[in-house]
């Protein structure tokens, strides 16, 4: 798994949805070349996770997280009966924490943390990419300019059946929000955001997970771009 991380323009957006339109005609290429090389042989063995990740650091004076520090993690009202996907996500986010040096608490003493976290995901799945029309996709085949392509040279080639059916889309959503436990407050908020047409696979969700969490604790400030190629 390799990571990159990209700078956004000056003109770039403070939403975390912002531009994903404009990665339209981009997806919709990419889509082309794996298609076309997957019926030429195969396509690549990984996928490139383009995330848009904004994170607000605001820590204590002089008090942000130093190896050693103990953090426990906290649920929602609303998690306390989450699927065990929750519980996966959360072990990915402790992973990660601990990485940069933080030491987690056990469930039977957590009143020595000095953090306390949250994560929080969302999916959203649509019927198509955002930038394809409805009334451009037909139902299926025998409906004239739908089955068929004419190339410039005037010669008529078939489509297989189903050709004009876009798959469904996704939209996927990670927030980590990092409490001190001495007063409560919110010292630090990552969240991180990708789409594409990629069913819900763990590795996506893991991935998302390392961009939110890229630069911790101190992270590039601004909305940035973490791009991650995982495993097909």
């Amino acid at each position: 798994m390799s990571v990159a991380v990209t700078a956004p323009t000056a003109s770039a957006p403070a939403s975390l949805r912002a531009g994903r339109l404009g990665r339209g005609l981009r997806g919709a290429a990419l889509g082309l070349a794996c298609a076309s090389a997957l019926w030429l042989g195969g396509c690549a063995g990984v996928i490139r996770l383009d995330n848009d990740v904004q994170s607000y650091p605001r820590w204590p004076a002089q008090a942000a997280p130093a190896a050693g520090d103990r953090f426990r993690i906290e649920r929602l009202p609303s998690q306390t009966r989450a699927a065990p996907e929750q519980t996966q996500l959360e072990g990915w986010v402790a992973e990660r924490l601990v990485a940069a040096g933080l030491v987690p608490t056990s469930a039977d003493a957590p009143q020595g943390a000095r953090w306390s976290v949250e994560v929080s995901a969302r999916s959203l799945q649509m019927p198509h990419a955002p930038w394809e029309h409805p009334v451009d996709r037909w139902p299926g085949p025998g409906l004239a300019g739908r089955d068929y392509v004419v190339t410039g040279s005037g010669r008529l080639v078939r489509l297989p059946p189903f050709a004009g059916m876009a798959p469904p889309y996704y939209q996927r959503e990670v927030a980590v929000l990092l409490r001190d436990t001495r007063t409560g407050v919110v010292a630090y908020e990552t969240r991180a955001a990708h789409d594409g047409p990629w069913h819900d696979t763990p590795v996506l969700w893991q991935a998302l997970v390392q961009a939110a969490l890229d630069g911790f604790p101190q992270p590039p400030t601004g909305p940035r771009r973490v791009v991650i190629d995982v495993p097909r």
